[in-house]
């Protein structure tokens, strides 16, 4: 009589089992930094740009194209990669993640023309797409304690929120003092020491059984993936009235419906949808989406609010915003302690709840409000936001069989570039259009700078400081008084969002035990059936 054992996924059996579990602070260690790296890397870009576009030239389809590929990509390739890392092994995806996200640094770092750096970005995204489902589910394999499990997973996505908000930071001290690509080439040594690493230290772990890839619902899942994502950010930037956007979202529509319909007819699927009828997994999801819709735009217009409306440099403005992050990751094992008193449910509606007041004191603030003001509530944000990601991330990779947790963790992360995009797409474009209702320009302005103007805060301060005098100062007064009234009933909105986000989830994570048992496989119980009947 054999006996399937809470590790039976990891390569080798028991003794690399217990190897395993010996390292897996270690697993913990090598997992969140290279997760960091993609947090930084997704966000230093645009701080890089003004001095890349100097010294290349890129027109101005190629520099979207710069900016946008990597999300493009990394979106479309997610499902892919987490099913390949069940199949193969997580460990072997991610270390192959590690040294082409290393290379391809080292590509954009030295790259001689826009073309280059646009195909250097997209390996890049490539890279990150094996990189992102592998980390968690490797952290997943390695804590069998579901306390224990708990408090690593909140500490992995807590230093994921807070390498979002180190890209200003390191962005900004690398350019200070270096060319742009110093932004990019800071990743080869990194990413060298995590590959090192974790050939040495990381367990293998896959699902030995994964039966046949279905080789047709790969493109299906990328042209749909990467259809609906270009065209959900080309809406957000140039407005529904590009073709381009009809076009890319009916294909990526189409593509999706028959992937999805394909999903449905098949014994091993590549996204598995029977996921979805567990409550917890489910939930854990929708959170997720909620709470990436709202929080980006939150990003946006602060990074637009300092930086335009306060004049701060990039550095000095990603200072500004890291409290929050940093607050992410301090309280990030504190849901581990509320959980069992107050349960997951609650946990992730009070950190909404957090998310929501906080947001809804954001929108008292005036151009001149003090900094110190302004702290506290970004210092409650980050926890709550924490209090989500932490619960969500544990609870929806609790809730699927081990053998499929680099699906999940996919799953996982597709949701929330989704939900990221869509949060720019549209509360993006709420803020635009509160930024041009809001506008009052004095008289005697030409068509050509009225229209500039009301493009952007950015076009608005900068067509304003072109103009002499004290209609120039009336212009500047004008942009940045309207938007920080945008800001105002866009964070209105988003706070709203967020209580309803909160109540929502006290309903789809109900009932969810505080301690979540690994659900076995249907090939791990029919095989335990089979095993039984025998004896």
């Amino acid at each position: 009589m054999t006996t399937t054992t809470p590790n039976d996924d990891v390569k080798g059996g028991g003794g690399a089992a217990e190897q395993a579990h010996r390292r897996r602070w270690a697993v913990l260690a090598i997992c969140c930094v290279a997760a960091a790296l993609l947090g930084i890397d997704n966000s230093v870009l645009n701080y890089a740009i003004p001095s890349l576009s100097r010294e290349l030239g890129p027109s101005s389809t190629q520099l979207l194209w710069i900016v946008d590929i990597y999300g493009f990509v990394l979106g479309g390739l997610l499902i892919v990669a987490g099913n390949i890392g069940d199949r193969i092994g997580r460990k072997k995806l991610l270390l192959l993640g590690v040294a082409g996200f290393g290379a391809a640094s080292a590509l954009t770092a030295y790259a001689d023309g826009p073309g280059t750096l646009i195909a250097s970005r997209a390996l890049l995204g490539l890279a990150g797409a094996t990189i992102m489902p592998s980390t968690l589910s490797l952290v997943r394999s390695a804590f069998d304690d579901p306390k224990e499990r708990t408090t690593a997973i909140g500490i992995s996505s807590g230093i994921g929120a807070a390498s979002f908000a180190l890209g200003p930071v390191v962005g900004g001290a690398l350019l200070d003092h270096f060319w742009w690509g110093s932004v990019f080439l800071i990743n080869v040594p990194v990413m060298a020491a995590v590959l090192v690493a974790g050939v040495v230290l990381l367990p293998e772990s896959r699902n030995p059984r994964p039966g046949r890839l279905d080789w047709p619902s790969v493109p299906l899942s990328i042209a749909g993936l990467f259809g609906v994502i270009y065209a959900i950010k080309t809406a957000a930037r140039d407005g529904v009235d590009d073709h381009a956007v009809w076009i890319s979202a009916a294909v990526g529509v189409a593509a999706l419906v028959l992937f999805l319909r394909r999903q449905t007819t098949l014994a091993e699927p590549l996204l598995d949808l029977r996921f979805f009828r567990n409550p917890a997994f489910a939930g854990a999801v929708g959170s997720n989406v909620v709470t990436l819709f709202t929080a980006t735009t939150l990003s946006l217009g602060f990074s637009l609010y300092f930086q335009v409306v306060r004049g701060w440099s990039p550095l000095t403005a990603g200072l500004a915003l890291l409290p929050g992050p940093l607050s992410a990751a301090f309280a990030a094992p504190l849901s581990a302690l509320l959980i069992p008193r107050i349960g997951r449910a609650r946990t992730v509606s009070f950190g909404l709840l957090l998310m929501a007041l906080s947001t809804a004191a954001f929108g008292l603030i005036s151009a001149d409000t003090s900094y110190w003001l302004l702290l506290p509530a970004l210092v409650v944000n980050g926890a709550g936001l924490i209090f989500v990601f932490s619960v969500t991330a544990d609870t929806l990779l609790a809730s699927v069989p081990r053998t499929r947790t680099g699906t999940a963790a996919a799953i996982s992360e597709t949701a929330m570039e989704l939900g990221g995009a869509l949060g720019i797409a549209i509360l993006g474009s709420v803020l635009s259009a509160f930024y041009r209702d809001g506008l009052t320009l004095p008289a005697g302005l030409s068509p050509d700078r009225v229209a500039t103007a009301r493009e952007s805060v950015t076009s608005g301060v900068e067509t304003g400081a072109a103009l002499p005098g004290a209609t120039g100062q009336q212009v500047v007064a004008a942009a940045k008084s309207a938007f920080t009234d945008a800001m105002h009933g866009t964070l209105y909105i988003a706070a709203a969002l967020m209580l309803i986000g909160a109540v929502a989830a006290l309903f789809a994570l109900r009932g969810v035990p505080a301690v979540l048992d690994v659900p076995e496989a249907p090939a791990e119980q029919a095989a335990k059936t089979a095993t039984a009947t025998a004896v």
